[in-house]
């Protein structure tokens, strides 16, 4: 009995000796989940504590990058921290896009998108990364128009006298682009598809990049954004012979629309925003977008914008989150009925 006493003794402190250690590695455990919570937590709340990182998917000089270095002097003054723009131009804005879509989700790398990013999904069929479920959505940041130049040694004055050349020599005209699937691009294409032409595209990386070529001849024509667009236009160096969308431009109401020059129901604008990697949190989406919508109110931030043909995007993250993945659809219908490629 003795014997039998002593073994259920030490039975039992086995037992509980190996009770004992998993309630101590759940306590442990629980110890470093609180610890990793609370840790985020402050992480959240003293957001930012160091500089952000905004990618830029075109190269310096052209709109894009102007806008987006206006837009990170100002999350600059309202965050208190330094935001650094990277410019990592190509493929349309897919390299700065995979880059952030495999950032930490921290808020500490932020994604200057154009429209370019809603087509993407369309244009490229093996993408690494999903344009939509692979990122999230902070807020908008402006629209504009683009409009078709040619250089000002250009004998071409009208989109019809265009449009009349192109039809008598098909595939004589050149026309440049900031690269294959951007907004430039996706103009020009539709513009060739609606007009009944046939125009050989030559894409550049970025818009900086494609103006000397422009300027000098050596390309016909482009449909740049307007901010890209007008200080050549107002210098002389280029001229306008309509706008993308549907309705004149305030900034240069004497441009006629494309279709009040001879292409009816042509109607587009490009678009730029901003978007960090998925599953950010909450509290640093709703931050940033709140900063953001003080930023475009900014009367000289405005200004500046509808000075170059631009409007801002004011609204919520999800509204922007929707409004993507309507442009997303969209313009998939476009560019499978115009047939659109692009040069891989």
């Amino acid at each position: 009995m003795k014997h039998l006493k002593l073994e259920e003794r030490a039975s039992n402190r086995v037992l509980m000796g190996g009770w004992g250690k998993l309630l101590l590695e759940f306590g442990l455990c629980m110890s470093l989940s609180l610890g990793l919570a609370f840790s985020c937590c402050a992480q959240e709340a003293n957001y930012p504590s160091k500089p952000i990182r905004l990618v830029v998917g075109f190269s310096p000089g052209g709109s894009a990058d102007g806008v987006g270095r206006a837009l990170a002097e100002n999350l600059s003054l309202r965050l208190g921290q330094p935001v650094i723009v990277e410019n990592r131009a190509g493929a349309n804005g897919n390299i700065a896009a995979e880059m952030v879509a495999r950032a930490q989700a921290d808020g500490y790398t932020l994604y200057f998108p154009s429209i370019g990013h809603a087509v993407n999904a369309t244009l490229y069929k093996n993408l690494s990364f999903d344009p939509v479920a692979d990122f999230t959505a902070i807020g908008g940041v402006f629209s504009a128009p683009n409009m078709l130049v040619v250089p000002a040694k250009s004998p071409f004055h009208t989109v019809a006298q265009l449009v009349a050349f192109a039809k008598a020599h098909p595939g004589a005209l050149t026309f440049a682009s900031s690269g294959s699937g951007t907004s430039v691009h996706l103009s020009g294409e539709l513009f060739a598809k609606m007009a009944g032409i046939s125009m050989v595209h030559i894409p550049y990386k970025g818009t900086g990049s494609a103006m000397p070529d422009l300027i000098s001849g050596q390309v016909d024509m482009s449909f740049p954004n307007i901010p890209s667009a007008l200080p050549q236009v107002n210098a002389g160096t280029l001229r306008a012979l309509g706008v993308t969308t549907a309705k004149r431009s305030n900034a240069s109401p004497q441009v006629p629309t494309m279709s009040e020059a001879g292409v009816p129901g042509y109607d587009m604008a490009t678009w730029y925003g901003l978007i960090g990697p998925a599953n950010m949190a909450p509290s640093i989406r709703t931050r940033l977008n709140a900063e953001l919508q003080v930023i475009l109110a900014n009367p000289q931030f405005k200004v500046k914008l509808l000075s170059q043909g631009a409007e801002t995007m004011p609204g919520t993250a999800l509204q922007f989150e929707n409004f993507i993945k309507s442009e997303t659809e969209r313009w998939r219908k476009i560019i499978e009925q115009a047939k659109i490629s692009i040069d891989q």
